[in-house]
């Protein structure tokens, strides 16, 4: 048996996740290339400033500024600097030279990815991202490989373990928004400026990655709805659970029909009710999971650390001796699969149902009223709860609760009728609305 030359291996940015790579390529050598069938020579790795102090000890002479240089020399780049550019630029420079690619960087990923592996497939290299989406949990492979013969219907998830992390807070321990996402930062699970979590833009960017690749479809990061957990207060979080849901942060990506009964897919992100008997009510911490309806398969479920700097180089290891294989035995890489070109269909097309929580006046005739402007809409009433009504002595008459449930109807008509509801003269105000998902 011919033994195989080493494969060279360029490191792109020692951070958290990249300096764990190389002290786990380093360190495990010889079991890597064991399962590689090859050596794997980290030849470099590129940085901003090679004195700058970080949490793992590597040789000094590793180090560079030259990223270009190290990319020509390499056979291997695994890019973990982050953002656009100058991530971008290396990527392509790497691509053309023939070398393939492994990244984490989501945020390129949705926003350029249809040029990324136009350019991998141009030249036969392989464009590799399994740590782009929820860390350490494998996914991306199971999404590329295992299940390219089945039929993806929906995926579902957790997908950003700062956010699960302030939900789950205050749902166990009553903790308002503000007093969990401090705990968060202070633990590090969340940034200085925790916007991109927060917002749902973290969450949106791994959504469009999802949906791109379980349903053959480039969808573009701007298709992806966004709604982060901002507006989510104590009182909806105790609501949810005496109700028996808990509220979590989802992404979800569905193949789905429009008006015209064409098939499209939509993918968006905002808080949502969870039921407690499902299992993504049960991901706790800054845990993340995700939920695959197939149809063939059945339900699926991936759970696991979706951040951290020694899991997610899980992930970019396991990239990377999937590369290093591909070098060993040799042939092109694979491509997206990108065939089914399906329409990305707005928000409204998608079928979802509502709760929908009203105060309103506690007078004769208001729960007729709020089921006819439903009814006007086509949203049929699933449950109702109405408490006794609360008397405001001089500020004005007594008042009433009221939290509504909804069967399955269009987003299109479910917006409407909250709309239709909030001018309703009977209708003090809309006090809290959130869709149930996986009910």
């Amino acid at each position: 048996m011919i033994e195989y030359r080493n494969v060279r291996v360029a490191l792109l940015g020692a951070g958290s996740v990249g300096s764990q790579v190389a002290r786990l390529l380093l360190e495990q050598a010889a079991e890597l290339a064991g399962r590689a069938g090859a050596g794997l020579e980290l030849v470099g790795i590129a940085v901003r400033d090679v004195d700058a102090e970080r949490d793992v000890d590597l040789p000094k002479e590793l180090f560079t500024t030259d990223a270009e240089s190290l990319i020509l020399g390499a056979d291997i780049v695994v890019e973990l600097i982050g953002g656009i550019e100058p991530a971008k630029t290396l990527i392509l420079q790497a691509l053309s030279s023939g070398a393939d690619v492994i990244t984490g960087n989501k945020a390129l990923l949705a926003s350029h990815g249809p040029e990324l592996f136009e350019a991998a497939e141009q030249v036969g290299a392989q464009l590799y991202y399994e740590a782009a989406v929820a860390g350490a949990i494998p996914i991306i492979r199971p999404l590329r490989e295992s299940l390219a013969g089945d039929t993806i219907v929906r995926v579902m998830g957790i997908v950003n373990g700062t956010t699960n992390f302030i939900l789950d807070r205050m749902d166990t321990l009553g903790e308002s928004l503000d007093d969990a996402l401090a705990i968060a930062t202070d633990l590090g699970y969340a940034e200085a400026d925790p916007t991109a979590d927060i917002e749902g833009y973290d969450a949106a960017q791994k959504a469009a990655i999802l949906a791109s690749l379980a349903f053959h479809t480039s969808v573009p990061l701007v298709a992806v709805h966004r709604e982060g957990i901002t507006g989510v207060s104590h009182e909806q979080v105790e609501a949810a659970r005496k109700a028996g849901y808990v509220v979590k942060l989802l992404a979800i990506c569905e193949r789905i029909s429009d008006d015209d009964g064409k098939l499209g897919v939509a993918a968006r992100v905002h808080p949502a009710l969870v039921p407690l008997g499902h299992p993504l009510a049960a991901v706790h911490g800054a845990k993340n999971a995700v939920f695959v309806e197939a149809e063939a398969a059945g339900d699926l479920m991936f759970y696991g650390a979706g951040a951290g700097g020694v899991e997610t180089a899980s992930a970019v290891l396991g990239d990377l001796v999937s590369a290093a294989r591909r070098h060993v035995i040799g042939g092109p890489g694979l491509a997206e699969s990108n065939h089914a070109d399906l329409r990305v269909l707005p928000l409204g097309s998608v079928s979802t149902s509502y709760q929908i929580t009203l105060d309103v006046a506690d007078q004769p005739g208001v729960l007729a009223t709020v089921a006819g402007i439903l009814a006007q809409h086509g949203v049929s009433v699933e449950t109702v709860q109405q408490t006794a009504g609360v008397t405001r002595g001089d500020e004005g008459p007594a008042t009433a609760t009221l939290i509504i449930g909804t069967h399955r109807a269009r987003e299109s008509s479910l917006a409407a009728t909250v709309d239709a509801l909030t001018n309703a003269a009977v209708v003090n105000s809309v006090t809290s609305v959130l869709r149930i998902e996986g009910a």
